[in-house]
């Protein structure tokens, strides 16, 4: 799993089963592959390249997660059975039926030698759906006990069960900005989010970023980086405030729109993962707008949930059973999406 803060590549070790009908999970081993130099370089600009070099960087991409997936198979003597890759996104334009994710699943097989699960999203976009979020099957059959799932990566989404079917959409940006705004400050990401802290409330700001038009859109919807370059960096450049001031703000912003989300939902619980559930001073926001009973997990929880629930399409793919939700995505139907090379 790839995440658009650019991080590095996620990768576990799943096992599944099954007990009376309810699915059983445990994630035997992780860890993060941090991305080089030149990898954030190559995928932060890859979007801008010619089309020969996007296939090679797609062929090259796939490659270097082969390798990876090899290194951590051998370190922790594994035996798996199929590798489900995510991949890396670049362009992720629902409205145009486009969403591509790089790491070509055939060059991952042919390092490995194990069948590849990969392309997890262009079926969806093909039967009309936003093809994301994916994650709220996993939520649904691995997370029974939360009534809301929200992640907190390069973007906000949140999954819950409204009328008997499964919703979920992005909610706004998070770590693709936070981050970026603490690499002004010399820091790749803001720990604890103590320079946030450390700012106070720019509320011109705040008005323009709530004003935006995605957050009055109703689901299924969701966010890519096109979208993020077209409204919040404009917004965010239009403020010559300290960045201190910046981080705050968005991060008032973003437990705002969280609030926003469900705010017509019952009381429940929720469950909060990804990057920022690290970002103390964020979940101080979010509790400050919710009436919600918040459970922050275990660390391996928190960062390498999306791993997990993309192993767990990857197993329900090769079992020819459904693992997108059209009541997610607003796809003509429900479908089993991915595409295989047995390697």
């Amino acid at each position: 799993m790839s995440g658009t803060s650019l991080d590095g590549v996620d990768i576990a070790y799943c096992i599944f089963s099954e007990d009376k009908g309810k699915w059983l999970y445990r994630i035997e081993c992780a860890e993060t592959a941090p991305y080089d130099k030149i990898w954030k370089e190559t995928l932060g600009t890859l979007e801008n390249s010619t089309a020969s070099h996007f296939i090679e960087i797609h062929k090259n991409y796939g490659h270097f997660l082969g390798k990876l997936i090899c290194g951590f198979i051998t370190k922790n003597k594994l035996q798996p059975d199929l590798i489900a890759s995510h991949g890396h996104t670049v362009f992720h334009q629902p409205e145009k039926q486009i969403t591509c994710q790089i790491g070509d699943g055939a060059a991952i097989a042919a390092e490995c030698g194990i069948p590849v699960v990969c392309d997890f999203r262009s079926g969806d976009v093909a039967f009309g759906g936003q093809g994301a979020p994916l994650v709220p099957i996993g939520d649904k059959f691995l997370f029974p006990g939360f009534e809301y799932c929200l992640n907190l990566g390069g973007f906000a989404n949140i999954s819950y069960e409204y009328h008997a079917k499964r919703i979920a959409f992005d909610i706004s940006p998070v770590n693709i900005v936070l981050n970026r705004l603490a690499s002004l400050l010399g820091k790749d990401y803001d720990n604890k989010g103590r320079l946030a802290a450390s700012g106070k409330l720019n509320r011109s700001l705040l008005s323009d970023l709530n004003g935006l038009g995605y957050y009055h859109l109703n689901p299924p919807k969701s966010l890519g980086r096109e979208w993020l370059q077209e409204n919040i960096q404009p917004v965010m450049d239009k403020y010559a405030v300290p960045v201190q001031d910046k981080l705050y703000t968005f991060c008032e912003h973003i437990g705002m729109q969280v609030s926003r989300a469900i705010k017509d939902m019952s009381h429940g619980r929720m469950i909060i993962t990804g990057g920022g559930a690290y970002n103390d001073f964020l979940i101080s926001r979010i509790r400050a707008y919710l009436n919600h009973e918040i459970f922050i997990p275990d660390n391996k929880t928190i960062e390498f949930k999306e791993a997990l629930i993309f192993a767990f399409l990857g197993v329900l793919r090769m079992r020819s059973e459904i693992n997108c939700f059209c009541s997610v995505t607003g796809a003509s139907r429900d479908s089993i999406c991915g595409a295989v090379y047995l390697g």
